[in-house]
């Protein structure tokens, strides 16, 4: 089967890319992170509710408030990262949904009116926004470094209200030589593909 884009741009995007562990030290700019992120929003989420919010840690400051709550072996590949992303779940994500998603304008009411309902979805499709993020990235000649290995009640606590809830930490840069490991093993087709 040929696929619509190159096995060029299937590399960069999947075969060759690699969870990175080190950077150059290149800048990233808002202008790579604003183009990054007009790309991903096309990504479908459910009843197109968008609830990933981004935090940019940019200053030294807040670099320093954030590195405490990482598992001690992320701490030095964040310190070092030019970009630091907080992507984050917003559990109010339903107030926007009028805009959003017009076809059904009470669609905030029908489905999204208790908030454990609300952070469930938000926390499923942020993730699944984040994943377009972090392909994104990948699109831009980024590379990404996602990590979960935090304490994600002092991450909030630290950089987010009660309403926004960390998904995951990103750091983001220019791969250096020795950004990545070997490539991990991953299933085949018949390990996880079941007709019915």
């Amino acid at each position: 089967m040929s696929f619509v884009i190159d096995a060029a741009a299937q590399d960069l995007l999947f075969r060759e890319a690699r969870t990175a562990n080190a950077f150059t030290d290149e800048p990233v700019t808002e202008e790579q992170m604003q183009a990054v992120y007009d790309l991903v929003k096309y990504g479908p989420t459910a009843f197109n509710q968008n609830p990933m919010r981004i935090v940019l840690v940019r200053s030294d400051e807040a670099r320093q408030r954030l590195l405490p709550h990482l598992a001690e072996s992320n701490r030095a590949k964040t310190a070092s990262a030019p970009m630091v992303a907080i992507l984050t779940a917003d559990n109010e994500f339903h107030e926007e949904l009028p805009h959003l998603f017009p076809h059904i304008p009470q669609v905030k009411e029908l489905f999204f009116s208790e908030r454990p309902v609300r952070e469930q979805s938000a926390a499923m499709n942020a993730a699944l926004q984040a994943a377009y993020f972090i392909v994104g990235l990948r699109a831009a000649g980024l590379a990404a470094g996602p990590m979960t290995g935090f304490d994600f009640a002092g991450v909030q606590k630290e950089f987010l209200d009660d309403d926004h809830t960390p998904v995951m930490i990103v750091n983001i840069g220019r791969p250096a030589e020795n950004a990545w490991h070997d490539r991990s093993p991953r299933l085949s087709y018949d390990d996880v593909v079941t007709a019915v």
